[in-house]
């Protein structure tokens, strides 16, 4: 890491807010407001789109969309992961979010006993994902186009992970929602074709 900092000119304090983040995966168990999950995933999210923007040489004006495409997809992990965190004690999105849907905590006993609430709050946690990965779209056209293929292809199966987490919320209790290789190369070699 120091080398990437010294070598990419990367702000120190990235390094200092992701190793906050880490620190957090090992002590703290919950978080009471969406703003203190935000601050999680600052660190353990979004300053590795800042990392991947200042590797990629991108102009000051891309670290705004390169945050927003850290959080997205950690946003999405942290859907997907719900029953491994919970066997590990830990919830990272806030009390008062799912307080709001009715549910006392993540659990899976919890999500089906109230199989239509676990529904609302997983939908609206995937409409925020949805505006901010629209969002993080806006600055795509500051990645060169030969480098535009491997993040298209990795935002198109966190959208595609995103909708069978629509489709069916409980199904985090039952497996880990992620692509088959099959289905990443087709789709990137799809995007190779038509960028």
């Amino acid at each position: 890491m120091a080398y990437i900092v010294f070598r990419y000119k990367c702000d120190p304090a990235w390094v200092d807010a992701y190793l906050k983040s880490m620190r957090q995966d090992a002590q703290k168990h919950q978080y009471r407001t969406l703003k203190d999950t935000l601050e999680y995933i600052y660190g353990s999210g979004e300053v590795i789109g800042l990392f991947m923007a200042r590797i990629l040489d991108l102009p000051e004006e891309a670290l705004k969309y390169a945050r927003l495409q850290g959080r997205a997809m950690k946003y999405v992990g942290l859907l997907r992961d719900i029953k491994g965190d919970d066997n590990l004690g830990r919830c990272y999105f806030p009390t008062s979010e799912y307080i709001k849907y009715g549910l006392k905590n993540l659990s899976e006993e919890e999500a089906r006993n109230k199989p239509a609430m676990f529904t609302d709050f997983m939908h609206a946690q995937l409409l925020r994902y949805a505006q901010w990965q629209t969002e993080a779209n806006e600055g795509f056209h500051y990645i060169p186009r030969r480098l535009r293929v491997p993040l298209h292809t990795a935002v198109d199966m966190y959208n595609w992970t995103a909708q069978q987490l629509k489709y069916d919320p409980l199904i985090v209790f039952e497996q880990k929602v992620k692509p088959k290789k099959r289905r990443v190369i087709r789709q990137a070699v799809k995007r190779t074709i038509t960028r």
